[in-house]
């Protein structure tokens, strides 16, 4: 008994070493803002912060975190969720944007863990849509509370490799993707799944509802990818020269979708290059360059 007591109680301390571990080590590289946008930001976090020492709610906590992360700051963002879930555990919405966060620092198990807490926390809830802290052109949020949760799962499993978990999480996110930013999202990540597993009959199914006549307001880098993966588009139409590097995020989200395609297809040397030259650009926060990063290193 002694024994077993002693095993679990090292596995437990090696299991939370490892989650601390992967928090206090990990880096963060600010992004490269000009003198205009940091103003902003900076005046927008200042409201943020008074906002939250007059009233310490869940949705001030959340705009706090998320006006801090937008300067780069993701570790402290990480930090202003854990504090609010201590007060607000039931809150889907704060494990939702620390799980986002670490997603950003690369701790993917521990987003994993806090995008499943949220799935749990849904369920059987009606959704909701989820404001825009960087608006749109056209000042119309795109996403919701559930499709962001199911979204940023599958994009956690994906960048861990476990495409089978990806697949189940991006299949949650279709049923809740309701207009067309969404549905592209969650159709383009949920097609380079199924052509990871192998599974390229469903993966050609999946883009049955992409038509072209889509009203796509933010999402426009997915929508033309996705029109690469139906054939519509080759890949010099999207990327140009591949040997720029991806310093728009534009150009990182594109060049790892494109660069994915060249893996799937059988041409890992073009692949390569183009992963190589997104990890040189300047997006490091962005999932194209995160995902690049991951490539790179399986």
């Amino acid at each position: 008994m002694r024994v077993l007591l002693a095993a679990f109680l090292v596995l437990f301390a090696s299991t939370t070493f490892a989650q601390a571990n992967c928090l206090q080590t990990a880096g963060e590289i600010q992004p490269k803002l000009s003198a205009e946008q940091r103003r902003d930001f900076q005046t927008r976090l200042a409201q943020a912060r008074a906002d939250f020492d007059k009233n310490q709610s869940a949705d001030n906590s959340i705009w706090l975190g998320r006006r801090t992360a937008y300067l780069g700051r993701y570790k402290e963002a990480i930090a202003i969720y854990t504090d609010a879930i201590s007060k607000y555990p039931k809150d889907a919405r704060l494990y939702r944007h620390r799980g986002h966060r670490l997603i950003t620092i690369r701790c993917f198990d521990d987003a994993i863990k806090d995008f499943e807490k949220a799935a749990k926390l849904i369920k059987g809830k009606p959704d909701e849509i989820e404001p825009d802290g960087l608006p749109n052109a056209r000042n119309i949020p795109t996403s919701t509370l559930q499709s962001n949760i199911w979204y940023h799962l599958g994009l956690a499993h994906y960048l861990k490799g476990d495409f089978g978990s990806a697949r189940k999480a991006y299949r949650e996110a279709e049923k809740v993707s309701k207009n067309p930013d969404m549905m592209v999202a969650t159709t383009h990540w949920l097609y380079m799944t199924l052509r990871r597993l192998g599974r390229e009959k469903e993966a050609t199914a999946s883009l049955a509802p992409i038509t072209d006549n889509l009203q796509v307001i933010e999402n426009a880098d997915y929508y033309q990818l996705l029109k690469l993966y139906q054939g519509k588009l080759k890949p010099s139409d999207l990327v140009g020269d591949t040997n720029q590097t991806a310093n728009s995020l534009s150009n990182a989200t594109v060049g790892y979708g494109v660069g994915n395609w060249f893996l799937y297809n059988g041409r890992r040397t073009e692949a390569e290059n183009t992963f190589r030259q997104i990890v040189l650009g300047i997006q490091w926060a962005s999932f194209g360059h995160i995902a690049a990063e991951v490539e790179l290193t399986r």
